[in-house]
Formats: C-alpha cells, structure tokens, sequence
C-alpha cells in the first residue's frame, strides 16, 4: 500500500501545474457552496422564524375555499345545466357561531386560540390618510398566539385596557402617517365609522408587511368601527408543535368548512421561492465541481498515457489489476482530498467576509446585513461532493490503466 501511495504521489508531483488547477478547482467549489449555502438558509431561516414569530400557525378565516354549489347543480349534478346571472346571496360575512368553534379548538392540547375582527380602516393624521389593516383582539388571548408585545418598542399591550380608544400601530406605519406614541388619530372604516383613536404602542417585527400595514386594537372597538357587533373573521391558532400545522388546518377544515390556512399555505409563494434558489445554488457549485473533475480525468488520462511503458512493467512485476486502478483512483482521492481541505478554509473565510458586510434592505423582511447560517453540515455536504466528483473523475482512466495488456506495451516498445 505505501509503494501504491508513493507512486500516486510522484505522478501528481511530476505535473505540478496541472494538479495545482485541479486542486483550486474543487477547492473553490466546496468554498463557494459552503459561502452560498450559509448565505441562502441563512436568510430562509431567518425568514421562516420571523413568520413563525410575528404570525399564528394556523388562520381560519369567514371564507370558503370553493364557493358554495347552486341547489340546481346539486339536484342535477350530473346534468346538462348551465346558470347565467346568479346574484350572489347577500348575507352578514363572518365565523358563525365563532366562540363555540374557539371553545372546540382550544379545548385540543398544545393549541392556543385568539378570536380576531380583521378589516381595513382609514387613518387621517393632519393632512395625511394612510390606509392600513385593523385587528380587533383580546390582548389576553393574542399573548398566547403571536409575539406582539415582544414585538412593541414602545408603549405596552395592555395601554388597549388602560385607554378608553387605545391603537397599536407598526413602526413603519407610524412614520408614514407621521405620528408616535401617545399622538390621536382620526379612524374611519369602510362603514362610515368614525373613532378619535390615540397611540398606546408601536411594535416593529421586522417582517415589512406587517410593519408597514398592521394595527391593533381591541376585539370590541374593531366591531364598533366595522359596524359588526359580535363577529369575528378570524381564528388565530398557535401549535406546541408547529410540524402539526398543516395536518390540523386540513382537519379544521373538514370539519367546519371554513378555509383553514397553515403558516407554510399562507407562504407558499415565498417558500417556492426558497426552492428554486436552493436549485440554483446545487446546480452552480455543481459546475464548478464537474469542471475541476475534468480537470482531475485531464491529469489521470494524461499520465496514464505517457506513463503505460511504467504500467505494463509494473504489471509484468506482479501488480495485478486492483492495484494498477489503485493508483490512479489514490491520485484522483489525493487531489479531492487536498481541494476539499483548502475549500473548507477558502469557505469559511469567505462566510467571514460575508458577515463583515453591513447594509440595509427592506424585502419580505428588515436586514441589515446578510443573515448566515454557521453549522458543519454545510462542509460535510460540500466535502462529500467534492469526493464523488474526483473519484468518478478518476475512475474510468483508472479502470483503462488496469486494462493495459503489458504484453503489447512491451512488444510495441521493442
């Protein structure tokens, strides 16, 4: 074994150049993914946990996910029929029986439920009307579903008891309308409602969306203004477990009708996001690696060609043919070996460099630097890429070196 690892490494020594461009290829490949790979999960975390935080896990919402059928359609269901101009049934939008429906969900362990009048409102500071989304809660009931008051950075949640009209309004909302803690706010919704509201808290969650249109208020004032005494059109749902998410949304609509929507339903479209750039960054780092394993097939092929006279009197010497593919399958784990070894430096290093970068941006969410994601999965993954693309790299030259009949090498020579 040590005479077949020195001859290894006497091939690769002999070609300097080439075994230098193979090793900086894969190394740049594992560096680069490790780089990449930080960078994107980092932010997927980061934007997955702000969702999990500042959001309930389930919303069960005064909507159907398919309009109800026509009596017509369900007499003939099968029949030849065709409605034109069906006036849509006029009636009064919201979670019927809505207190009932949270006694049943709550009484299910490791669940936390709020009811909620979500609807959207006009706010008239001054000169200035900025439209946003009022939720009316019961303070008690929202600690337990979503982190609002550890969201606030200013004032307190329970200012909603202590203030006759009290509203908590997102940080960006707040400088939109140009207001701030303590300020009164002209309110009116859609129903003509209008309330003299004042500002008993600011909350900044990072999440733009919410930041930017979202206030508060309690569940009995929301009514008032939406002119919907004793409705809800919303139920909030928490998890101990938040795996179970989906199961039970599909369960709690299937019993009540009512669209039932999990955190990953309700982000779909971000989460689908998150998959194609996970896409990208395999596909990219997998070039790099198949053009340094070219690389390593070049170096092999080519000493396998210069060097067939020295296979053929190592085989005449007793070498069989595992160890003639030994050989070479060695110089292509060396290269793999040594690149995944500089890449890992190469990658942490460059996570560093990315760390260091500060800047803000305002997306889906507030950052103000790239968000990364440190854990040593990252290099086992970019390690054991790197080692399959050198050993596949080096395998078929290998075998053709194991297949040299020293015989002809010989007689050829003479």
């Amino acid at each position: 074994m040590r005479l077949i690892l020195d001859i290894a490494v006497t091939h690769l020594v002999h070609r300097k150049r080439q075994t230098l461009v193979s090793v900086l290829g894969v190394a740049m490949g594992v560096g680069f993914f490790i780089a990449m790979a930080a960078m994107m999960q980092g932010f997927q975390r980061y934007f997955v946990s702000k969702i999990i935080d500042v959001s309930p896990h389930i919303i069960m919402k005064d909507e159907f996910r398919t309009p109800p059928r026509q009596p017509v359609e369900q007499r003939y269901a099968n029949g030849a029929v065709r409605l034109l101009n069906v006036r849509p049934r006029d009636e009064r939008r919201g979670i019927k029986n809505g207190m009932v429906v949270i006694d049943a969900i709550a009484r299910q362990p490791g669940v936390a439920v709020a009811p909620t009048l979500a609807g959207q409102i006009f706010l008239r500071y001054g000169t200035k009307d900025v439209s946003a989304t009022l939720y009316g809660i019961e303070p008690d009931l929202e600690r337990r579903v979503t982190f609002l008051e550890q969201d606030l950075i200013a004032g307190s949640l329970n200012g909603l008891h202590t203030t006759a009209n009290g509203i908590i309004l997102g940080s960006g909302l707040a400088e939109k309308i140009g207001a701030s803690l303590g300020d009164s706010l002209s309110i009116i919704s859609p129903a003509g409602v209008i309330l003299k509201m004042k500002i008993v808290a600011i909350f900044r969650s990072g999440v733009t969306a919410k930041d930017n249109y979202e206030s508060f208020a309690l569940l009995k004032k929301a009514q008032i203004l939406q002119d919907r005494a004793n409705v809800i059109n919303q139920i909030r749902i928490r998890l101990s477990d938040i795996n179970q998410a989906a199961a039970l949304a599909r369960s709690l609509e299937a019993r009540y009708d009512y669209r039932t929507e999990s955190w990953e339903e309700t982000n779909k479209n971000v989460l689908g996001i998150f998959v194609i750039q996970n896409g990208i960054m395999y596909s990219t780092v997998s070039a790099i690696l198949i053009v340094a394993a070219f690389g390593i097939f070049n170096i092999i092929t080519t000493v396998i060609h210069e060097k067939e006279r020295d296979i053929a009197i190592l085989k005449s010497i007793g070498f069989n043919e595992d160890a003639i593919r030994g050989i070479f399958l060695l110089e292509g784990l060396a290269v793999g070996v040594i690149g995944t070894m500089i890449g890992w430096v190469l990658g942490y290093g460059l996570t560093e460099l990315l760390a260091s970068v500060r800047f803000s941006v305002e997306g889906f969410v507030k950052s103000e630097g790239f968000v990364l994601y440190y854990t040593f999965k990252h290099y086992l993954i970019a390690g054991s890429f790197a080692m399959v693309a050198s050993l596949a790299a080096s395998y078929l030259p290998a075998r053709k070196a194991a297949a040299v009949n020293p015989v002809d090498i010989i007689r050829g020579g003479v």
